[in-house]
């Protein structure tokens, strides 16, 4: 009997007003949960199931970059959709998508709940075997009042008739596009994918939901997150330093903090000789206790000859992801008497957030003279210190 082909549509079109309600920031669905922006945890949930077989992303026109920063590789991850100006619109367009595929049955998931489990997941798919759709809840435990002008209460709900819905939401896909589609042609918004198929007419069962499935709505809905991530784990901060020297030699530039300056001369190196990622990533490798550099990328070995030190520096922060940590704050000082270093520290701030995936507002980039003293006073080289802080799950 061949198995059913599961697709999955996770929606992301929205811009995350509520959490960033002054415009700044980047949109909820973008901004790092421990180390990794929430969107690219939604998706890879659904990645580590095998039976998944399609995965498209619906997003905000204006998001195309944000989301190619992701850097998500698997090839049942689809190129991303535009979505429209609802939600029920862009879940539309996700399916208009999915379409050619004709899978047979497919998950509807919002991008800002980055802890649906396999367990909640499989839950949802072993319903359709009876039911046309079916989505994950919890029981409400709350009293709920009802008012009728918000001031007064009118009457209390029977809260053992309550339940909160979640996604994701699935459904056999032919009868919910049909269903989105004679939705489309009325004027009425539907809250979720659920109501849709109750109101065509499906049956649609609800299962056990996880109380951590959590929809990041609130600035405050990160937090809980974090310690969702941590779970009963004690966490225990840690603290690494890195050193490195590079000497110069001819050339027209250096490479530092990632950024190429222009300069009367190169820095002498196996790799791009980039002195200051060098430091970083031995600091951040030491907080973990994974050795140094040279351990991981030896010196002796010909592929990493010109290599960008970036590879480097994202292998240490992998290493740290890996070990369920995540990265508190870096500082690094540059000791040189020229090229100038602090015209040139906002990028080197970008490079090294965008490299490691956490905010700039952790990376302190430090410059400074050795007052004409020794071999960087009389521009013999370039010298870089740096210290790490991290978080890691303590091992008693």
């Amino acid at each position: 009997m061949r198995e059913k082909s599961i697709a999955v549509i996770v929606v992301a079109a929205g811009k995350g007003k509520r959490v960033n309600a002054d415009g700044s920031g980047d949109p909820k669905q973008y901004r790092q949960l421990a180390g990794k922006p929430v969107l690219a945890r939604t998706i890879n949930a659904f990645l580590a199931l095998p039976s998944i077989t399609a995965i498209v992303p619906v997003i905000h026109p204006d998001h195309a970059e944000r989301y190619a920063t992701l850097r998500l590789a698997d090839e049942r991850l689809l190129a991303p959709v535009v979505g429209a100006a609802t939600r029920q619109a862009s879940v539309l367009e996700g399916l208009k998508a999915l379409a050619p595929l004709r899978p047979d049955l497919v998950l509807i998931q919002d991008a800002a709940r980055p802890f649906a489990t396999t367990t909640v997941i499989a839950n949802v798919i072993a319903a359709l075997e009876r039911y046309e759709g079916a989505l994950p809840v919890a029981p409400v435990t709350d009293t709920i009042k009802r008012s009728l002008d918000g001031q007064q209460v009118s009457t209390t709900e029977d809260r053992n008739q309550l339940f909160a819905a979640q996604t994701p939401q699935g459904f056999r896909f032919g009868q919910i596009f049909s269903a989105h589609m004679r939705a489309s042609t009325i004027r009425r918004q539907f809250t979720d994918d659920a109501e849709i198929a109750e109101w065509a007419g499906l049956r649609v069962a609800m299962v056990e939901g996880d109380r951590d499935n959590i929809k990041i709505t609130h600035p405050e809905d990160f937090a809980r997150a974090e310690r969702i991530i941590s779970g009963d784990r004690q966490m225990e901060t840690r603290i690494g330093t890195g050193f490195d020297v590079h000497p110069f030699e001819p050339g027209d530039a250096v490479w530092l903090g990632g950024v190429r300056i222009p300069h009367k001369a190169k820095l002498r190196g196996h790799s791009d000789a980039d002195v200051a990622l060098h430091a970083l990533t031995d600091a951040i490798l030491g907080a973990i206790g994974e050795g140094d550099i040279g351990v991981h990328f030896p010196p002796s070995d010909m592929q990493w000859r010109g290599a960008a030190s970036s590879v480097f520096l994202k292998h240490a922060g992998d290493l740290v992801a890996k070990a369920g940590g995540r990265i508190v704050n870096l500082d690094v000082t540059i000791v040189c008497e020229a090229p100038r270093i602090g015209p040139h520290v906002s990028a080197m701030q970008g490079i090294i957030a965008e490299t490691l995936g956490i905010a700039t507002s952790r990376i302190a980039i430090k410059a400074t003279t050795s007052e004409q003293l020794g071999f960087t006073g009389r521009e013999e080289g370039i010298v870089a210190m740096a210290s790490a802080s991290v978080e890691v799950p303590r091992v008693d």
